[in-house]
């Protein structure tokens, strides 16, 4: 032990080594006074020392909320107003090269796409906007049931409905979707993606009404929400605009009154009386018989009654009034008197409809319709057979083979014709912009049937085909000017040609017990409106065939849904 002067005291001990310089103890001199004392933790840097990362949020922006889970059916599309997406993968064989020409018709490209697998559809032209959100996938798919819904009740065919349908998801961003039409059923199913959960949304068809005006307006709606963002004067139609005016369509009254429909009736029945050589008095004759009918058929739906019993009641009073020119012995012809009130009910615009369904692959559709078809067929014959039979118990003297013998008034029959094309688009409740150019095709196919089948003593099945094929060419030439709907322009032209004759000879012949000859005449009447709804059908696809929209790459594929290959 050592002592030092100043009373200081070095205390070592012997044998003890001196510690290295690093592990003596520090003076209080030696220690900072920032450092915190052992056993307390440091405190957190001040914030103006945290290092900036590129990937902080900025002050003052608030985040995005997350995506709606995966499946979720209130998630929106993945694309809006751009008319397709990148596929969600590319099959082995590669994607077809598909071009769908902007000027082609919005029925044409949505009739190729439909065609198409999911897989194989062409990818878009214009990319979506990256702050662009799109409405709500179970509002789009219902806004596109209650448009095809409209579309089918009207009479529309199974392919158009789908098309159309598939036109309104593809406008909202709904790529990945399938419609489905089978009859009175809608359906439409929407992916997002090949892992995602499909939504999928249904609508049934409860009631079916005829009013062409109502159809050309939702075709305009249509062709308003799928036109090409690319085009300058097209306006984008959201889905609240949409609804808005799908809701102004189901609201507006048809335009022509009931007594101006009961009008028509009546002078479609004696135009079609005129066509088979009738005068001045077998028209209001037939007219007075097809008025009765039309009344009795509307006090039955008053009452609620199906549409069999309004049929067989409606056929009633046009026989009876023959049968009462028979028991008269009036100098007339009796059996036009019954033909004419018949061209006023045989269901052409359905079987047309049904023929069509079952061309273009639909055979579940086209089935039903034809049934249908078969029903208000019998309807028809019952409610003639039940008068003509009661006729016969009274020793009337029906003499079928009047309704064979063919009368050649070029000039009276084509006009006849035309009045007769004329008060059936009445009846159809067609626009008055339409219905001048329905009653030429009815002149024009009235001429060619009688031009082979009257004056050059042909095959009237071949006649009645060919004029009919030509109805639906004009017909669908005219549709794809305006981008609407055929209809319009195709089923009241069809009228002259529709086959009141060979129905009228076959029940009669069933109530004179000539079963034989009953039954081949409806054979006959079966044939010639089979060869309406053919010929109709074949010159709206020589229409699409040979002369598309200018431009228009891409062919529809042929339905291959039956066979294997």
């Amino acid at each position: 032990m050592v002592a030092e002067p100043g009373g200081s005291m070095d205390v070592r001990y012997e044998g003890a080594e001196e510690a290295p310089e690093d592990r003596k103890p520090q003076s209080d001199e030696a220690r900072s006074a920032f450092v915190p004392p052992a056993g307390v933790e440091p405190p957190e840097p001040p914030e103006e020392e945290h290092p900036t990362s590129e990937f902080v949020l900025p002050s003052g922006l608030r985040t995005e909320p997350g995506p709606e889970p995966e499946g979720s059916a209130f998630a929106p599309p993945a694309t809006y107003s751009a008319k397709s997406s990148p596929p969600a993968f590319t099959p082995a064989y590669g994607v077809p090269l598909v071009r769908l020409a902007r000027d082609a018709p919005w029925q044409d490209r949505m009739r190729t796409m439909l065609r198409l697998p999911v897989g194989e559809r062409p990818v878009p032209e214009a990319p979506r906007k990256e702050d662009e959100q799109g409405p709500s996938v179970p509002r789009v798919l219902d806004l596109t049931l209650r448009i095809g819904e409209l579309l089918l009740a009207g009479g529309e065919g199974a392919e158009d409905v789908e098309a159309a349908m598939f036109a309104i998801c593809r406008s909202y961003g709904l790529d990945r979707c399938e419609p489905t039409v089978t009859f009175t059923l809608l359906s439409v199913t929407y992916q997002p993606s090949l892992v995602d959960d499909p939504v999928t949304a249904n609508r049934t068809v409860r009631r079916r009404g005829t009013d062409y005006t109502r159809l050309a307006a939702v075709y305009q709606l249509i062709a308003d929400i799928s036109a090409p963002t690319h085009d300058e004067q097209a306006h984008e139609v959201t889905p609240e605009e949409a609804y808005r005016r799908l809701a102004e369509i189901r609201r507006n009254r048809h335009p022509y009154p009931g007594w101006a429909l009961t009008t028509a009736a009546g002078v479609l029945a004696g135009a079609a009386s005129v066509l088979l050589g009738g005068g001045p008095t077998v028209f209001f004759v037939a007219a007075l018989g097809a008025v009765l009918g039309d009344r009795l058929a509307w006090l039955c739906a008053g009452r609620g009654l199906p549409e069999f019993y309004q049929f067989l009641v409606a056929a009633m009073p046009p026989a009876a009034m023959g049968v009462l020119l028979t028991l008269l012995h009036a100098d007339l012809r009796p059996s036009a008197v019954i033909t004419g009130g018949l061209f006023a009910l045989i269901p052409g615009r359905a079987l047309v409809a049904a023929v069509q369904d079952g061309l273009t692959g639909f055979y579940i559709t086209a089935s039903a319709r034809l049934l249908e078809v078969a029903y208000f067929f019998v309807a028809i014959v019952v409610g003639v057979l039940s008068v003509l039979y009661l006729a016969v118990q009274f020793d009337a003297q029906l003499n079928p083979e009047g309704v064979l013998r063919a009368v050649e008034r070029p000039v009276v029959q084509t006009l006849a014709s035309m009045v007769l094309s004329a008060t059936f688009a009445i009846l159809l409740q067609q626009s008055r912009a339409t219905v001048l150019f329905a009653t030429l095709n009815g002149g024009v196919a009235w001429v060619v049937y009688a031009s082979i089948a009257v004056t050059a003593d042909g095959s009237a099945v071949m006649a009645t085909a060919a004029a009919a094929g030509l109805v639906g060419l004009f017909g669908q030439l005219v549709a794809r000017y305006h981008h609407t709907s055929s209809l319009p322009y195709v089923t009241a032209a069809i009228g002259p040609l529709l086959p009141g004759s060979a129905t009228y000879f076959g029940v009669l012949a069933i109530a004179q017990h000539n079963l034989d000859q009953g039954f081949a005449s409806l054979a006959k009447a079966a044939a010639l409106a089979l060869a309406i709804a053919i010929g109709v059908n074949l010159g709206s696809e020589l229409a699409r065939l040979f002369m598309r929209a200018p431009g228009a790459a891409a062919a529809r594929r042929a339905a291959k849904r039956t066979r294997g290959f």
